[in-house]
């Protein structure tokens, strides 16, 4: 009888370090993606709460947009030192933490009564989300050679369309339990999709692992493996491109540059997500369910958008041209939304504006750690996201002044078309 087949010496580091990023990926994925799923519910739900809210407790359109955008403010003066914090102290101890937190403000906001503290209520989720998104990205670079990263952020921000499918006909039902043990329909929705995230944190301290060194469900060859490839990897980043500090990233020119095409993208993108469902009920004059089904729908198509673009961007090892391409795709959407004069045809395209925004994204966040690692990536991640996030504050608060001002949205999707053409 022949011998069995053995590796090539050469060809054993690999097969272990694939073994054990199947794995990683295996054990990771689906519990982060989940992770952000609530993340973005628990931020984004109050699109489809304003349309009983809204009413309920006297919102002008101005106000909504104001009160949707301001969440962005404490995320984005957080944002920065909590990255740091998560270096420091490590993903499983921060992440938990951070989830229960935004899950208790998230459920707290059935009990705002006045624009006031509708405000309050929105600040704070944004300081308790801050670290969340930007540790992940951080998080990801420490277990995923940079080949394999923008599927495995797809993998991850795919919960972005996910939380879409799932919120907005879970959001209109819950909307329909109305004046059950009364509470307003809204209420039930912040409370339900609020307190989930509280029993996740809980589940996080214990499940994740900070770095493959660290993973005792590896085996210890596979450990060594993926352990020695993200080492090289780092030392090729550092040798590539020299050490950088914390405050040197904070310095770099290409930082700030990248900073630029984020802003302008997201500030249609979560201009999309808080007014989604006021703009196809304005457009198609649907009830609640069913504007709640057809705006996941919208979002089940930006989900296969999104992982095509991520397999396309590693498969063919390119990120600009991936990332440029979807920023047109948004602002051919937010064109088209503004001067289409079927309603149904500008609906369409209006969704469009999410596929190319949430589709950029993947490719997008593979710069940052292509250039820099360790403390300096975190720190950019942050920065970046912290910049981008001024969007927004600045589309859905747009989109609410012209509603507010003229009766339509023409004007804030022309702008923000134009923004996504500059990006």
């Amino acid at each position: 009888m022949s011998p069995a087949p053995t590796l090539a010496p050469a060809q054993a580091p690999a097969a272990l370090e694939a073994a054990a990023i199947r794995k990683a990926t295996r054990r990771l994925m689906p519990f982060l993606f989940l992770l952000y799923v609530f993340n973005f519910l628990d931020r984004t739900n109050v699109a489809i709460a304003a349309l009983q809210m809204n009413r309920g407790i006297g919102l002008s359109a101005a106000a909504y947009g104001l009160g949707a955008g301001i969440f962005y403010a404490g995320y984005v003066l957080f944002e920065v030192p909590a990255n740091l914090v998560l270096v420091r102290v490590g993903a499983r101890r921060w992440i938990g933490p951070i989830l229960m937190a935004w899950g208790l403000v998230g459920a707290a906001t059935m009990f705002v009564r006045s624009p006031a503290s509708f405000y309050l209520m929105r600040f704070l989720l944004g300081i308790a989300e801050a670290g969340f998104f930007p540790g992940v990205v951080y998080y990801l670079s420490r277990w995923f050679p940079t080949e394999q990263r923008a599927r495995a952020i797809s993998r991850f921000m795919v919960a972005i369309p996910i939380s879409g499918v799932l919120g907005g006909p879970l959001g209109g039902w819950l909307l329909g339990l109305n004046g059950r043990l009364g509470l307003a329909g809204w209420q039930w929705l912040f409370l339900i999709e609020g307190l989930p995230t509280v029993v996740l944190g809980v589940v996080a301290l214990r499940y994740l692992t900070d770095r493959p060194e660290d993973a005792a469900w590896l085996e210890p060859a596979e450990r060594a493996a993926l352990a020695e490839r993200m080492r090289r990897e780092h030392e090729g980043t550092v040798a590539r491109h020299g050490h950088a500090g914390a405050l040197r990233a904070l310095r770099s020119p290409t930082v700030w540059l990248l900073s630029i095409p984020y802003l302008l993208t997201v500030a249609g993108g979560l201009g999309y997500v808080f007014w989604v469902a006021i703009f196809v009920k304005a457009k198609l004059g649907t009830t609640d369910l069913d504007t709640g089904l057809i705006a996941g729908a919208f979002a089940l198509a930006t989900a296969a958008g999104m992982l095509l673009v991520g397999a396309s961007s590693d498969r063919r090892g390119e990120r600009p041209l991936h990332a440029a391409a979807c920023a047109a795709v948004a602002a051919a959407g937010a064109f088209g939304a503004a001067l289409l004069p079927n309603p149904l045809l500008a609906t369409l395209a209006f969704s469009l504006i999410q596929l190319g925004v949430v589709a950029y994204l993947v490719p997008f966040w593979c710069l940052p750690t292509a250039f820099l690692s360790g403390e300096a990536a975190a720190v950019s991640i942050a920065l970046i996201n912290s910049i981008g996030n001024i969007g927004g504050f600045l589309g859905p608060s747009l989109l609410g002044w012209v509603k507010n001002a003229t009766g339509g949205f023409d004007g804030a999707l022309l702008a923000i078309g134009g923004a996504a053409l500059v990006a």
